[in-house]
């Protein structure tokens, strides 16, 4: 029952959000098992540029480290903010969603070719929840029941907060850039004079993951229609005809 259960709220994730962090969990679970190890994911150009290790460009993406309050931490705000996005902004949208993951993996990609950074999963989960907390720009948030804010400073309170754990701050103020950079292509920029919408979704990639939508010059079968056949009721029709027929006859 328990199994059922869970496998029934498992499916129950937005399709993205949960390949994404099926995938996170199966990459440092991997490491923890010894299957692999991180040298074999880490973001490397000369490796992927002259080895053909081309699977680094994915696996960057998939390490968050090893079993830890980093990894919990991380993969918390990574299926918390990638879910809400898929399910309010990107609602059956699934398509253009993808689109932001392509997009920011790309540029964040280009970007560590000039950065020093091994691994982009947290400047992923940041740019998440800029492009989050920008659409949600009147959410008040509370973080370690410490600060009150609004949702658009959610991000530098995380950066900050990664400051004091430790952590470089390149890594989070990629996931800010690159947030931003989609953000002003998408919300904003399109608003402008002379404005258009930069980010074009192919379309084969809506015909995979949106559900196909109704032709509105479609004219439903008799039978597909609410309520379906009027049973009877042309009978009655004619029976009442007759009856009038016959009313006028006799007069």
């Amino acid at each position: 029952m328990a199994y059922q259960t869970l496998r029934q709220e498992y499916f129950q994730i937005p399709i993205v959000t949960r390949a994404y962090t099926t995938a996170c969990v199966i990459t440092t679970l991997s490491v923890h098992l010894e299957i692999v190890t991180p040298f074999q994911l880490y973001f490397n150009p000369t490796l992927i540029l002259k080895h053909y290790q081309l699977w680094r460009l994915g696996t960057t993406f998939l390490f968050f480290g090893t079993f830890g309050f980093n990894f919990l931490f991380n993969m918390i705000f990574t299926y918390r903010y990638c879910r809400m996005l898929e399910e309010g902004s990107f609602r059956g949208r699934s398509a253009d969603f993808i689109m932001m993951f392509l997009f920011g993996g790309v540029l964040m990609t280009i970007f560590a070719f000039f950065v020093s950074l091994l691994f982009l999963g947290q400047a992923f989960t940041i740019m998440l929840v800029y492009v989050w907390s920008r659409r949600n720009p009147f959410v008040r948030m509370n973080f370690f029941g410490i600060l009150n804010f609004q949702a658009p400073y959610l991000p530098w309170v995380l950066l900050g907060f990664s400051v004091l754990i430790g952590n470089t701050v390149w890594v989070d103020l990629m996931g800010i850039v690159v947030g931003h950079i989609y953000y002003f292509l998408e919300d904003v920029f399109p608003d402008q004079i002379n404005g258009f919408h930069v980010l074009k979704t192919p379309q084969f990639l809506k015909n995979i993951f949106d559900e196909p939508t109704e032709d509105p010059d479609y004219n439903a079968m008799p039978e597909d229609r609410p309520g379906g056949f009027n049973w009877g009721r042309e009978q009655a029709n004619n029976a009442n005809e007759a009856q009038n027929n016959e009313r006028r006859n006799d007069n």
